[in-house]
C-alpha cells in the first residue's frame, strides 16, 4: 500500500489523540431529514457513490478527522462513513454527536431532543453499531444550550462512558461560552465545536479552548458555503436546502428565504476577496488559512459533496495560514 501523505496535525485537546489540521464535515452527505414541521433539513440532493469516493479521497490525501452526527440523514451519514472507511476505521478519528432524536428506520424523520443519561447511552450504542467501531473517538453533545443541571448530568454520563471505554474523548457542539466553560473547567472535556469564519464567530469559545488546552473544532468554516464564492446576485438555492430556512429560524441571514445570497454579505466578500486569494489560493483555501492563523487550537471541518471539493479543501494546507498582517487587513476591510 502506498504511504499516505502526512498532513499538518493538531492535538485533539487533552485527549492525547492527534488529528489532521483539516477535518471533513459529513452533514451534507447524510441527505435531508424531515422534521415534525414538515420541513427538510439538509443540503439538497446527494449521491452516496460520490460521497464514498470523496471520503476515500480525503483519506488518501491524509485527512484523519471525519465529523458527523447520528441525526445527519437519520443515521445515514454514519453508515456512509463506515462503508467508505471499511478496513481503515482504526486509522482515522471519527467524531459524532448525540442529542437530536429521530426514527432510525429509513423514514428520515427527525424530532426533538433528549439528553437524559439513558438516552445518551442508547444513542452511543446505536452510533457504535452504525459506525462499526468498538469505541467512538470523539462523542459530542449536539444541543447548543442547556440548563446547568442538565449540562452537568450530561458531562457526568460522558465521563462514565469514557471510563467504560465506549468513547475515547468527548466534547460539546456549543453556542454559549459561559455554559461551555463549566465543562472546560472540569478538565475532562477535550473539544468544543462552534461556528467561526471570516464573517462570524461564537464569542468567547476560542479563548476557552486556548486557555483550557481544548481543540476548537470549527463548523461552518466557509460560512455555510458563502465563502466559496460560488453564490452571486442571481443564485438561488433549492427549497429543500436548510439555508433557505436559516433566517426564519434565527440561524443567520447569509441567504434569504428564496435562496438568494444577501447583497450585504456579497459586498463584504468582495471587500476581502483579494486578501483571501493571495499567493494563488482559492477563496475556500483563503478562508481556511484565516482560521489556522486565527488560533493554534482551530481545526476546521468544511463540508463536502464531491471529490473536487475535498481536493480543494485539502490543498489549502499547502499554502499554510495567512499572516498576521493579512488578518489585520481583513479586520480593517470589514470594519471591526
Amino acid at each position: 500500500m502506498t504511504p499516505r501523505p502526512a498532513l499538518a496535525t493538531r492535538p485533539l485537546g487533552r485527549s492525547g489523540i492527534g488529528v489532521s489540521a483539516l477535518g471533513l464535515g459529513c452533514w451534507a452527505i447524510g441527505g435531508g431529514t424531515v422534521g415534525d414541521d414538515g420541513r427538510t433539513t439538509g443540503w439538497g440532493p446527494v449521491q452516496d457513490e460520490e460521497s464514498i469516493r470523496a471520503i476515500r479521497r480525503g483519506f488518501e490525501l491524509g485527512v484523519t478527522l471525519f465529523d458527523t452526527a447520528d441525526v445527519y440523514g437519520a443515521g445515514h451519514s454514519e453508515r456512509i462513513l463506515a462503508s467508505a472507511l471499511a478496513g481503515h476505521l482504526d486509522e482515522v478519528v471519527i467524531a459524532t454527536k448525540f442529542g437530536a432524536t429521530f426514527d432510525d428506520d429509513g423514514s428520515r424523520r427527525g424530532h426533538g431532543s433528549d439528553v437524559s443519561p439513558a438516552y445518551i447511552r442508547r444513542a452511543c450504542e446505536a452510533s457504535l453499531r452504525r459506525l462499526g467501531k468498538e469505541a467512538i473517538d470523539l462523542y459530542q453533545l449536539h444541543v447548543g444550550s442547556l440548563r446547568d443541571a442538565e449540562a452537568d448530568a450530561v458531562v457526568e454520563t460522558l465521563e462514565d462512558l469514557q471510563a467504560k471505554g465506549s468513547i475515547r474523548a468527548f466534547g460539546w457542539s456549543a453556542d454559549v461560552a459561559v455554559q461551555a466553560a463549566r465543562w472546560a473547567q472540569r478538565g475532562t472535556c477535550s473539544a468544543l465545536q462552534f461556528i467561526c469564519n471570516v464573517f462570524e464567530e461564537t464569542p468567547g469559545l476560542i479563548e476557552i479552548c486556548e486557555r483550557q488546552s481544548m481543540a476548537a473544532i470549527i463548523r461552518s468554516p466557509l460560512a455555510s458555503g458563502f465563502l466559496s464564492g460560488k453564490y452571486g446576485p442571481g443564485s438561488r438555492l433549492p427549497g429543500d436546502d436548510w439555508r433557505t430556512q436559516a433566517e426564519a429560524r434565527g440561524w443567520g441571514d447569509l441567504f434569504g428565504p428564496d435562496g438568494s445570497a444577501n447583497p450585504r454579505w456579497l459586498a463584504r466578500l468582495d471587500a476581502v476577496r483579494e486578501v483571501l486569494t493571495s499567493s494563488g489560493r482559492t477563496l475556500v483555501q483563503g478562508a481556511l488559512a484565516w482560521l489556522w492563523a486565527h488560533s493554534p487550537a482551530t481545526i476546521p471541518i468544511p463540508g463536502f459533496k464531491t471529490v473536487a471539493q475535498v481536493e480543494e479543501n485539502v490543498a489549502a494546507l499547502r499554502f499554510g495560514p495567512l499572516t498576521a498582517a493579512q488578518l489585520t487587513s481583513i479586520d480593517q476591510l470589514l470594519g471591526r
